[in-house]
């Protein structure tokens, strides 16, 4: 049997924020970096938005049709952790398009998984290039709208 990583299985509706108010790139690492601190598998919100960076400063991970997927391996993080967020409006992302990114999906893992990170961040990058799929992920009103959706995304 085929052990299958699925994306919704490392996040909970307490790391989904439908309306995030950063207008900058460093601002909203910092918002993303605080929404994931409230994780019991995340030790420290400052060293997760630094490895954030410090990832950003290797390329952006902002990767074009509005969609940024910071990511970053550290010890701060105890096991993967996935939290999601919306901005109703466009941020400069330094995005490979140059658009604007208003959807993240932004995580953290320890250093030591790299498989299970790897097939999370396979994931992500193969639904998001659906636009249908990015549409209803913006129309979503709730945090468990949101589960729920990526959840029947991947059982297809």
């Amino acid at each position: 049997m085929l052990n299958i990583v699925k994306i919704t299985d490392y996040m909970s509706k307490d790391l989904i924020a439908l309306d995030l108010k950063s207008r900058n790139k460093e601002a909203v690492l910092e918002e993303l970096s605080v929404l994931m601190s409230k994780s019991e598998n995340i030790q420290d919100k400052n060293i997760i938005k630094k490895a954030l960076m410090e990832r950003e400063e290797l390329g952006s991970t902002g990767i074009g049709k509005g969609i940024a997927i910071p990511h970053a391996k550290t010890d701060a993080a105890k096991k993967l952790t996935v939290a999601f967020g919306i901005s109703r409006e466009k941020i400069d992302f330094d995005s490979l398009d140059k658009e604007g990114v208003n959807i993240f999906f932004v995580f953290a893992s320890p250093i030591e998984d790299s498989q299970i990170y790897l097939k999370v961040l396979a994931r992500i990058s193969r639904l998001i290039r659906n636009e249908g799929f990015r549409n209803k992920l913006l129309n979503c009103h709730t945090p468990e709208e949101v589960i729920k959706y990526i959840d029947e995304e991947e059982a297809v």
